[in-house]
């Protein structure tokens, strides 16, 4: 298999470690004998010690829990297997190149590798547990990831109308997965700022839905009349806050993939990945002329600094923008082909 354009080694010999790391330049300026010990690696601490502690002290305390998912997957499916015995202070570069070459077929995941141990070693010497220097993974390249733009066009938004219609109507789709779908096409949100939504983020007054967890934090999306629907259309079920309800009582849903399956399936949409949904509401927004500026505020890519946020009153030209995006894919979902008094469609 081949490698990466963007990788300047070749062939399964990486290569040693150049001469002069910043390692050796530091104890060679005089070190300190306790750092020379983390260096020998007979008293210095592994990579799977210090995983297991950043795991416990930092990612624990500090992540929200996908994000923890994400780094025990790294940590004890690729850094630990390949460098859990090795002391953290004396590893090389040429090692950390060996193991992002051993994922070169799976770049994305690669370049989370060198990622977190990178932020391992961080740890390790804030911690005291390796010696000051430069880090192994810092002049390690990451791979280059092929971007993948896929949005739907209206006849797809149809069709993804329709199959959800249909999909509810026999029985294979269930109606709060229905709905959660409907709302991630009208709204932009990610998944699982649906899938946690509660009735209490829902503001009519103010006509807002209030995402508390955001991976941008805390903000807010205009409850636009297409969204109000939808809302409107699902059932309520005392003593559930959720919006999107599980199956068992007081739960919400907690995944799409088998219904996205079935919907892409249904309205043959192989290619499109529940994320796209996302894409094509910025690209609808584009396409009607909404700026980038607007795009990102609808979309929440602003950073939020506290839950402070949550009092904003959202821009009036920013719900106008959100509402005349909803209303356009709402038509689309709804099979309608032209919308009375609005003319031509873009």
């Amino acid at each position: 298999m081949s490698k990466p354009a963007n990788h300047r080694v070749s062939g399964p010999a990486l290569g040693p470690l150049r001469a002069g790391s910043r390692a050796n330049v530091a104890r060679n300026r005089g070190s300190t004998g306790s750092e020379m010990r983390f260096s020998a690696g007979s008293s210095a601490a592994t990579v799977a010690e210090v995983a297991k502690r950043y795991l416990r002290a930092h990612v624990a305390v500090n992540c929200k829990p996908k994000t923890m998912e994400l780094y025990r997957t790294v940590i004890d499916n690729h850094i630990v297997p390949a460098l859990g015995d090795r002391p953290i202070g004396a590893l090389r570069r040429s090692e950390v190149l060996a193991l992002q070459h051993e994922l070169h077929d799976r770049p994305a995941v690669a370049n989370s590798t060198v990622q977190v141990l990178s932020q391992l070693c961080r740890k390790a010497r804030q911690w005291g547990l390796a010696p000051e220097g430069g880090d192994p993974c810092r002049a390690v390249r990451k791979y280059k990831l092929r971007r993948r733009d896929r949005h739907l066009t209206r006849d797809e938004y149809r069709r993804l109308g329709q199959a959800l219609r249909d999909g509810e109507a026999d029985g294979d789709i269930s109606a709060p997965a229905a709905a959660a779908l409907r709302l991630l096409v009208l709204t932009g949100c990610r998944r699982d700022e649906i899938l946690t939504l509660r009735w209490d983020d829902v503001d009519l007054h103010a006509r807002e839905l209030r995402l508390r967890d955001s991976k941008s934090g805390p903000c807010m999306v205009a409850l636009t009349p297409a969204v109000e629907a939808v809302l409107d259309g699902i059932r309520r079920i005392r003593g559930n806050p959720w919006v999107i309800v599980g199956e068992v009582s007081g739960s919400r849903l907690k995944t799409l993939k088998t219904t996205w399956r079935r919907v892409k399936l249904r309205a043959g949409l192989k290619d499109v990945r529940l994320h796209d949904l996302r894409h094509s509401y910025a690209t609808r927004a584009l396409a009607l002329g909404e700026s980038l500026t607007m795009i990102g505020k609808l979309l929440n890519h602003a950073q939020m600094q506290s839950t402070a946020r949550y009092a904003h009153v959202m821009d009036d030209a920013e719900k106008a923008a959100a509402a005349r995006v909803g209303d356009r894919i709402a038509a689309h979902v709804a099979g309608q082909t032209a919308a009375a008094g609005r003319g031509r469609r873009r």
